[in-house]
């Protein structure tokens, strides 16, 4: 989620994104056939000379039909970066412009689809700067407060006695055999409140779509997001008399990179996220970002249905191998469950465009694939934030993610509305957004694995949904109070479309 300038919604308050254009699926002449994807006699050699694109080719039987499409992956131009056979999906490159429609045709091919709509190429600067860092008053302030038991920063942390996170570390700081993996921007495991619970075996570098486990590989570089460091501290920021505290401090944290140095967040990355996660011990993902370049992902298209099936193949085999996957509504102020939205922000990596889509039909992912906890955002005040996204039916959850102060200004010593958290290079900064309220809700589902190691995902899940405190909906809702009603909550106490089943409730979900 952003803030006014930064691009990407994950990171602040604001949506980011682009837009919209044509898919490359022409077949010019002299290109490969579907006859020779099929395994038939090629009449002339595959177009390679066209932009390099990246694909996700989706499989549809066992091993046995993974091979043949392999070969015909080969036929159309395309070139295996890493096939996850596990989930029947394969990451391809090609510079064939026909190969998705070329692959589409080949006998055991279910679905496939470019994966971007830019070409690979190195990537430019466009690293988002923190919110606003922590001024050395209010540290001194700040210290000058905590009480016996707290970390110096803590008293600016409003969010964790809003959830009773405060309370529940009276109890247990949860269990260092449970691991929250933060897919994210990367994650500086060198920070002081980070490296007592930073899990090196469970991290790696999965941007190319292949994982990478090279020492340091998944630390944000130098001029990258520092979103995944932030994230991670919300999480499990040790209590250690250092910094900030996080909501499951005892837990270990990880992290797994997949957003490149422009920012963006491509399929075959998260892909790669989510199954090394899996593979890698991880009883919670944390997912605090949409996946580029669409904001919507429509089934009916071929590229993108290619896109939601391999993301979803991804995720539900996370969920079976034990992982709980977390993920943010998202910072479109986007009611998720009406009839039809506009979209004017995809794809984002070229040029946008406008279209109108339905939400039911055209997904954001991951946080609206089935079994993933979608999180929606709270301030200071307990209400909706501005920027969250919503819905009757789509939301699962609330956590604090903040918002501007001048909306929702906390009480106390806490002097900002936004969420503290570290910061690469051993800092500490403010960010808001449902990327900031994910986090919370994966810590506190790490504090009921603690609690409850032999549960899988379906009962943490449930006790994390049963204890949330009933939240109505707040209409009308004019979170700026200009006198116009900025958003419609429909539901009851019970579950509704600003709060889902409610606020997540730490202390809860350690005591019964």
């Amino acid at each position: 989620m952003a803030l006014p300038g930064s691009r990407r919604r994950r990171a602040t308050a604001l949506t980011a994104g682009l837009a919209l254009t044509a898919t490359l699926g022409f077949l010019p002449a002299g290109s490969a056939s579907a006859a020779d994807a099929a395994g038939a006699t090629a009449a002339v050699p595959a177009v390679t000379d066209g932009p390099k694109l990246s694909y996700v080719v989706n499989v549809k039987g066992g091993h046995g039909t993974a091979k043949s499409v392999k070969k015909a992956i080969a036929a159309a131009g395309g070139t295996i970066v890493i096939a996850y056979d596990q989930i029947g999906v394969i990451v391809v490159h090609s510079q064939n412009p026909a190969f998705a429609e070329t692959i589409r045709k080949a006998r055991g091919v279910q679905s496939a689809g470019a994966s971007r709509t830019a070409p690979i190429a190195p990537a430019l600067d466009t690293a988002i700067d923190s919110e606003r860092p922590l001024t050395a008053a209010e540290a001194k302030g700040a210290a000058a407060a905590a009480v016996d038991g707290q970390d110096p920063l803590e008293p600016l942390q409003w969010s964790l006695p809003a959830i009773k996170a405060d309370q529940a570390h009276e109890r247990t700081l949860g269990s260092k055999k449970v691991t929250v993996a933060v897919i994210d921007t990367g994650v500086d495991d060198t920070h002081p409140d980070l490296a007592p619970n930073f899990d090196v075996r469970a991290s790696a570098n999965c941007v190319t779509g292949k994982p990478d486990t090279t020492p340091g590989s998944w630390r944000p570089g130098p001029t990258e997001s520092d979103h995944g460091t932030h994230v991670a501290g919300t999480v499990a920021a040790a209590k250690n008399g250092v910094g900030v505290t996080g909501v499951a401090p005892g837990v270990k944290v990880s992290g797994i990179k997949v957003s490149n140095p422009d920012g963006f967040f491509y399929t075959e990355s998260v892909v790669c996220g989510f199954i090394w996660a899996a593979e890698n011990g991880a009883e919670i993902t944390n997912n605090s970002y949409y996946i580029d370049p669409w904001l919507f992902n429509c089934k009916d298209d071929p590229d993108q249905g290619a896109l939601v099936e391999a993301v979803t193949r991804a995720t539900r085999y996370a969920e079976r191998k034990g992982s709980v996957n977390v993920a943010a509504a998202g910072n479109s102020r986007m009611d998720l469950a009406a009839d039809s939205l506009t979209d004017t922000t995809s794809p984002n990596d070229t040029t946008p465009g406008s279209r109108v889509i339905n939400p039911n039909e055209c997904l954001d992912i991951p946080t609206q694939l089935p079994g993933v906890v979608t999180v929606s955002s709270l301030g200071a005040k307990g209400l909706k934030s501005s920027f969250s996204n919503y819905g009757d039916g789509v939301v699962d959850i609330s956590a604090p993610g903040g918002d501007a102060t001048r909306f929702q200004a906390p009480d106390g010593e806490a002097v900002d509305g936004r969420i503290l958290s570290t910061l690469p290079g051993g800092k500490y900064g403010y960010k808001a957004g449902t990327s900031m309220a994910s986090p919370h809700v994966a810590g506190v589902a790490a504090l009921i694995k603690s609690k409850y190691p032999w549960a899988p995902p379906a009962l943490v899940k449930g006790l994390l949904y049963g204890q949330a405190d009933d939240r109505a909906c707040t209409n009308p809702y004019d979170y700026n109070n200009d006198g116009v009603v900025d958003a419609v909550c429909e539901g009851d106490t019970r579950k509704n479309g600003f709060y889902g089943e409610g606020v997540t409730d730490a202390l809860d979900a350690v005591r019964r």
